[in-house]
């Protein structure tokens, strides 16, 4: 799986639940609650404050390393 800032969370966690502490860490602790789930990366990450970009490089870095 490639990510973009477009992908949506819960695609993401069903690829992989491995990727759920970088939600965590930015403080995202809502993984399951529908909201969440539908919202794109660049959603969470502007309402986290946190560089999309960043994300989407460190989870994609994570799926290629498995």
């Amino acid at each position: 799986m490639t990510v973009t800032k477009t992908t949506k969370i819960g695609d993401i966690l069903d690829y992989d639940r491995g990727v759920a502490p970088f939600f965590l860490n930015m403080g995202m602790h809502c993984l399951g609650c529908p909201s969440a789930r539908s919202e794109t990366l660049e959603q969470a990450c502007a309402v986290h404050g946190v560089q999309v970009e960043t994300l989407v490089a460190q989870i994609n870095d994570y799926f290629s390393k498995k």
